[in-house]
């Protein structure tokens, strides 16, 4: 094995990882004020990097790598001499094969940049006031279809990016209104047959295709939205709103549970504790108390 090893990779035969870990952490002990600012950089850039591949199923991969990692460490903890000698050959290969993987988010990352969009990649861009608009266009747009028993199917992303459900719509990434839901879900509209994908206060997708809940505890009466809308909030981490084409009912989906018959402002209500921060829903309920009052004052 060992023979084998020294004839056919050579830049890897005098490896330790060990050893190799042991003179990082000498490094970090002498290092200077400018090394710790340098080390902080590259670290945000890799957390910003990692951050771009949750928008497809390259997070999963990207975890995938990370466990082999872990297991090459503790091979050559242990000194099994096979493994580690399996997981060295295949971290030599490896950056071939994650240029070929990870070519669609190479591509994207490239075109950001050339774009000049570099800041978008590296400044988080979720703003609350940003989703409380969404939710108070999503409220008012879905009490107005529910009275025209319009079908209506919206999804909210959370921690987790729904790339591949992306991929299967049209993308708008429009600024959202009730006007503009309303056109969407309107029943000769090319795109209201599908799931509209709200990211970070954006209408961000439309028309797409959701995975089917087969749950065997569901309504019988439950139509195609509501076990989609169901299926969806089972497999990734996202709040879905769902108005009945035949009863005009809203209701919510999270976590695999649907919560249905909800009037506008319960549904204004989940949609706030589930999507924004404690504090600004605080924010929010306080304002919303200031305008009735200001309204039966006023009257």
């Amino acid at each position: 094995m060992e023979a084998f090893q020294n004839i056919f990779i050579p830049p890897l035969q005098n490896f330790d990882l060990l050893s190799s870990l042991k003179s990082g952490v000498a490094s970090l002990q002498t290092a200077g004020p400018m090394d710790v600012v340098d080390i902080l950089i590259v670290a945000y850039i890799i957390y910003r990097m990692m951050k771009l591949l949750k928008d497809t199923s390259a997070a999963r991969l990207a975890k995938g790598i990370l466990v082999l990692a872990l297991v090459m460490l503790l091979a050559s903890w242990f000194g099994l001499t096979s493994i580690s000698y399996i997981l060295r050959t295949a971290v030599y290969y490896a950056p071939f094969v994650l240029v070929v993987i990870f070519q669609p988010e190479l591509r994207r990352l490239l075109e950001q940049l050339g774009k000049g969009n570099l800041s978008r990649l590296l400044v988080p861009s979720d703003d609350p006031d940003e989703i409380e608009a969404a939710i108070n266009a999503t409220v008012s747009a879905c009490a107005d279809m529910s009275k025209t028993k319009t079908g209506v199917l919206i999804v909210f992303e959370r921690k987790e990016r729904l790339g591949e459900i992306v991929a299967t719509g049209t993308v708008l990434d429009a600024d959202p209104s009730p006007e503009l839901l309303k056109n969407i879900f309107f029943k000769n509209s090319p795109l209201h047959d599908g799931a509209l994908i709200m990211r970070a206060g954006k209408v961000y997708a439309a028309g797409c295709v959701l995975p089917l809940s087969g749950s065997q505890t569901l309504s019988r009466d439950l139509g195609t939205r509501h076990r989609a809308a169901v299926g969806m909030s089972e497999s990734a981490d996202s709040v879905l709103v769902v108005v009945s084409e035949e009863t005009g009912a809203i209701s919510v989906a999270i976590g695999g549970m649907l919560k249905r018959h909800l009037s506008p402002e319960v549904l204004r209500k989940v949609l706030e504790s589930e999507l924004l921060t404690e504090e600004k829903t605080d924010k929010s309920r306080i304002a919303a108390l200031r305008n009735r009052w200001k309204g039966g004052a006023g009257k």
